[in-house]
Parts: structure tokens; C-alpha cells; sequence
């Protein structure tokens, strides 16, 4: 198999493809451009966060939440589209939703700044989270 193909035969743009989703679905090739645009806020904000951390200027537990975050986002897309799995990816997004209000409630007194710039990773996840959940239903 070249990565893309799983054993039933159909690869991963063939498997999403047959998914029933619901109306408000967003075509597929918006989601390259959005997720580029939130990583590079997620790099600029969380990274802040880390430095801070490592010079001691904030507490460990303010960049807890922003590191599960990053790796509950970082799996997403092996238990989505590698293992193909809508019940695991739903529980997948809706820990990176529960982590990302962690983390920007945690930072909001110190670094307000770093709260509002993830407004639209907020806004995107939670957007997410309702298709993903969705696509699961449909699906189940």
C-alpha cells in the first residue's frame, strides 16, 4: 500500500468523498488555506507562550493546555484520514476545543493578546467540532 490506500481499497480523498455530510459543509480545498492561516497564528501565539515559560515569566501550568492542544490537533488528521475512524476524530476534536478554551482562559490575565489572536482558531474548532460531530452522526 502507498499510505493513501486503506484495506478496503479506497483512498483517503475517495473515503471522504463517499461520506454523507451535512448542508453546511465547506468544499473540501477550503481547508488547506484555513488551517494554514491558523497554524501560523498557532506558531506565533503558542510559541510566545513557550518562551515565556522557558525564561519563567509564566507558570508551566499556563503552557500545559497549550501543549495538549498541539498534540490533540497533531492527531486529528492520523485518526481522521489514516485510520479513517469518525468516532475517534470526533472525540479527537472536541479534547483540541476543550483544550484551546483551557488554554485561552488560562493565558487571558496575563497575556491578553495571545487569547484574542486564537479567537479564530476558537471560532474555526468550534465550527469544526459541529461538522465533525455531524459527519460522524450521518455516518454512524
Amino acid at each position: 500500500m502507498n499510505g493513501t490506500t486503506s484495506v478496503s481499497g479506497l483512498s483517503t480523498v475517495e473515503w471522504y468523498a463517499q461520506l454523507t455530510k451535512p448542508f453546511f459543509a465547506p468544499p473540501a480545498y477550503l481547508f488547506g488555506p484555513v488551517w494554514t492561516a491558523i497554524y501560523l497564528v498557532i506558531i506565533i501565539s503558542f510559541g510566545f507562550v513557550l518562551l515565556q515559560c522557558l525564561k519563567r515569566r509564566l507558570p508551566f501550568a499556563v503552557l500545559l493546555p497549550f501543549m495538549l492542544n498541539v498534540l490533540f490537533n497533531a492527531a486529528y488528521m492520523p485518526i481522521q484520514f489514516g485510520l479513517k475512524n469518525n468516532l475517534l476524530a470526533s472525540l479527537d476534536i472536541l479534547l483540541v476545543l476543550g483544550t484551546l478554551v483551557w488554554a485561552m482562559a488560562s493565558v487571558w490575565r496575563r497575556v491578553r493578546w495571545v487569547a484574542l489572536a486564537n479567537a479564530p482558531y476558537l471560532l474555526w474548532v468550534s465550527f469544526a467540532s459541529v461538522l465533525q460531530l455531524s459527519i460522524t452522526w450521518l455516518n454512524r
